[in-house]
C-alpha cells in the first residue's frame, strides 16, 4: 500500500524543507526507541519519510510516482543495521545531514563521550531586598543573612574526618569520571559523567566527617555583604557569583537578589531622569517666581520659574538626576498651574484691566 510521507510527518505538500526538518525533529524525539514510551516502528516510518522529503530529487520523484515509484520508496531500500537510516546513497551523491540527528542524540545522550564534561554547580538561590528611592538611585551596600547549603567548616568541604587519609576512589579509579555505554540506533556510544561516589574529586575519605556525614556541605546561616549598584529599577536582579549553595566537588551556585523600591514623596524615575510635579498659582505663572528645590542628596537649589509659563510646560534642571557612569541625568519639573475657583471683586477688576489690555 502506498505511503503518505507528508501525513507521516504531519506536514502539508507545499511545506518548506525547514518545516519538514522541524517536524522530523519533533517526531524523532517522540518515537525514539531508547526513550520512554518510544515506538521503533513509528520511528522508522518517520525517518523513511524524512529521508525522502528532505532530498529535493527524491521528493520530486515521490510527488510524481508516490512511494511505489521507480526508486522503490518504502520498499525496504534503506540501509540495513542502522534502524532505517539511509546511508545507501552516500556513494551516489546523496548528502546525509548528520546535523539533523546531532541535536536528537545530544538531548538523548548528553552529547556523547566526545564533549567536555560540565563542572557540577550548586543550586542558585534567590532573595529580595527593600531599598529606599535614594538607595536605588545612588546604590548602597547591605549585609543580609541567608540560610543555605555551605561548605562544611569542619572538613573544609572534603567530607573527610579531620586527620584521616584520603584514598583513591575505586569506582572511577581516581579519574573523577566514569564512562557508561549507551545504546542507540547507530550503535553504542560512550558517555562520561561525574563519579557519584567521589563527586568528581577522585578521592574518598577513610572516615567520613561526623558533622556533614561525608557530604562536604551543611546548612547554615551566613551574613553576606552585598553591593547594590546605582540606577537600579524596581524588579531588577543583582547576581552574586558564588553566593548560592555549595556542592561537594563542584562550583558554588549564584545568589540572585530581587530589588524592591519604595516610592518617593516628590520624585519619580524616568530612565536616567527624575520627574516631579510642581503646582503653582496663576499669579506665579504670570509673574514668575523662585522655587527652592530639594535634591535627592538633600541640598536646596534655587530654580527660576519664568514669567508667563504655561500649564503642562516642563523645566529641566541638569545634572541632578540618576548617575549613569560618570554622568548624571536631569530633573524634569512638570508645571501645573492651579486656576482659582473664587475671585474677590478686587481680583476681578484687576483681571478686567488685563482683558482690556488684550492679555
Amino acid at each position: 500500500m502506498p505511503k503518505d510521507y507528508y501525513e507521516t510527518l504531519g506536514v502539508k505538500k507545499d511545506s518548506s524543507k525547514e518545516e519538514i526538518k522541524k517536524s522530523f525533529h519533533k517526531m524523532a524525539h517522540k518515537y525514539h526507541p531508547d526513550k520512554n514510551k518510544g515506538d521503533d516502528k513509528k520511528f522508522k516510518e518517520v525517518n523513511e519519510a524524512y529521508q525522502t522529503l528532505s532530498d529535493d530529487q527524491k521528493r520530486s520523484q515521490y510527488d510524481r510516482f508516490g512511494s511505489a515509484g521507480p526508486q522503490g520508496f518504502g520498499g525496504g531500500s534503506t540501509g540495513g543495521g542502522f534502524g532505517g537510516f539511509d546511508f545507501s546513497g552516500a556513494q551516489g551523491g546523496m548528502e546525509f545531514d548528520m546535523g539533523d540527528l546531532g541535536d536528537i542524540f545530544g538531548d538523548l545522550f548528553g552529547g556523547g563521550g566526545g564533549r567536555r564534561q560540565k563542572v557540577k554547580k550548586g543550586r542558585d538561590i534567590q532573595t529580595e531586598i527593600d531599598l529606599s528611592f535614594e538607595e536605588s538611585v545612588f546604590g548602597v551596600e547591605r549585609k543580609i543573612s541567608i540560610t543555605k547549603q555551605s561548605a562544611c567548616d569542619t572538613c573544609s568541604g572534603t567530607g573527610a574526618k579531620s586527620g584521616t587519609k584520603m584514598n583513591t576512589c575505586k569506582t572511577c579509579d581516581g579519574a573523577g569520571q566514569v564512562r557508561e555505554i549507551q545504546r542507540s540506533i547507530l550503535g553504542s556510544f560512550q558517555s562520561v559523567k561525574t563519579c557519584e561516589i567521589c563527586m568528581g574529586s577522585g578521592k574518598v575519605p577513610t572516615d567520613k566527617c561526623s558533622d556533614c556525614k561525608g557530604s562536604g556541605v551543611r546548612k547554615k546561616t551566613e551574613e553576606i555583604n552585598i553591593k547594590i549598584p546605582s540606577g537600579m529599577n524596581k524588579g531588577e536582579m543583582v547576581r552574586m557569583t558564588g553566593g548560592g549553595e555549595a556542592i561537594q566537588g563542584g562550583q558554588v551556585g549564584d545568589l540572585y537578589i530581587k530589588v524592591n523600591i519604595k516610592s518617593h514623596s516628590l520624585y519619580k524615575r524616568d530612565g536616567s531622569n527624575l520627574t516631579m510635579d510642581l503646582n503653582i498659582k496663576l499669579s506665579e505663572a504670570i509673574l514668575g517666581m523662585i522655587y527652592n528645590l530639594k535634591t535627592l542628596e538633600g541640598n536646596i537649589i534655587e530654580v527660576k520659574i519664568p514669567e508667563g509659563i504655561n500649564h503642562n510646560d516642563h523645566l529641566r534642571v541638569r545634572g541632578y538626576g540618576v548617575p549613569v557612569g560618570h554622568d548624571r541625568g536631569d530633573i524634569i519639573i512638570h508645571i501645573l498651574v492651579k486656576m482659582p475657583t473664587k475671585l474677590s471683586r478686587k481680583s476681578k477688576d484687576a483681571i478686567e484691566k488685563l482683558k482690556e489690555e488684550g492679555l
